[in-house]
This record gives C-alpha cells, sequence and structure tokens, in this order.
C-alpha cells in the first residue's frame, strides 16, 4: 500500500474505534506510520479525511455488490444478493465499516457533518435497491410496491441489524439471515 493508502485505512479504523471526535490527525499518523504534516498533505483537513473514508468505504461496498447482484436471475434474486453482500460487507470489514455507521446521514454522531454530500453517497446505496425493485416489478418476480419508499424501508432494516450488530451490547444469533428473509418476505406477492 501506498502511504496515502496507508492514511485511509489508518484513519478508518481509528475513525471506526473513537468515531471523528475522540480520532485525532496525530493518532492517524502515529498509526500510518507517516509524519504527521503528511496527513494533512494528502486530506487537508479531518473532517475532509473523515468524509473522505466514508466515501471510498461505499465505494468499495458499490463495487462489491453491483459485482455480487450482477448474476441474478430476476430483480428478488438481486434484492436479496444485495442485502446479504452488504451484511457480509461489514463483517469482512470489521475494524473500518464503523466509520460508515459514524458518516451516515442517519448519524447524530457528528452532527457538524455535511449531511447533504455523504447523503449523496448513500443515496446511490438506495438507488442499487431502487434498481433491483424495478427490474423485480417489471419481470414479475416482486409485488407491486412503491419503489422509493420500500428501498428506503429495505435499507432502514439493513442498518437496524448492523447498528444492532456493531453498537449495542445485543447478541442476537441469526440476525443477518432473518433481516434477509424478512426482506424478502415484504417483496412476496400474495
Amino acid at each position: 500500500m501506498t502511504k496515502k493508502e496507508n492514511i485511509l485505512v489508518a484513519a478508518q479504523e481509528l475513525f471506526a474505534k473513537y468515531g471523528y471526535a475522540g480520532t485525532t490527525m496525530k493518532m492517524i499518523s502515529e498509526r500510518a506510520g507517516v509524519a504527521a504534516g503528511l496527513v494533512s498533505h494528502y486530506y487537508g483537513s479531518k473532517e475532509n479525511l473523515f468524509m473522505v473514508a466514508g466515501q471510498e468505504m461505499i465505494d468499495s461496498m458499490l463495487r462489491m455488490l453491483r459485482t455480487r447482484t450482477a448474476t441474478a436471475e430476476d430483480g428478488k434474486q438481486a434484492v436479496g444478493l444485495f442485502v446479504k453482500a452488504y451484511l457480509d460487507f461489514t463483517l469482512q470489514n470489521q475494524a473500518t465499516f464503523p466509520t460508515l455507521i459514524r458518516c451516515s446521514p442517519f448519524s447524530d454522531d457528528n452532527p457538524d457533518l455535511d449531511r447533504e454530500t455523504i447523503g449523496e453517497k448513500f443515496k446511490l446505496l438506495m438507488e442499487e435497491i431502487e434498481l433491483h425493485l424495478r427490474r423485480g416489478i417489471e419481470d414479475g418476480s416482486i409485488a407491486a410496491v412503491p419503489v422509493e419508499e420500500t428501498a428506503f424501508m429495505i435499507y432502514g432494516c439493513i442498518i437496524g441489524a448492523v447498528r444492532t450488530v456493531f453498537l449495542t451490547p445485543y447478541d442476537v444469533p441469526g440476525l443477518y439471515e432473518e433481516a434477509c428473509q424478512f426482506v424478502m418476505r415484504s417483496l412476496e406477492k400474495h
């Protein structure tokens, strides 16, 4: 990895663990093994680095989600693959994923965050769900549902499961599997 990439990973790990307020540029430079000035050189301010850290994680997630859903036979299967892949991504990136929880427009961890900019990134995830929902409605694998509202509900279910796993003391065996099944049941034709 390059020094710039090391800084980004260090920032994601520290923001994930300590939040925005609890992480300093000095901590990031020490974790990355670089001079403090190099962090500022590459990323400017802590707020900018926080935003880049979250945006980069969404970009990585989107690449993986699109790869995993590309082979879906129909829209319903694509939604199921999306939800499972999203939840798998959180577990595969346990040390860094909480950065997304903390910079999410659905979080109040940093109320001064530019919620509009990060909200646009998160909207890309919901647009992916909308794409699969429309496909499923068109191919008949999903009930006729209001697409935008349903995408928000699916994403809310995912966020709720993730926040429960990462932020609460509750150990709910099979929570991710049930979240997947819950979403799929909600799309069935009756």
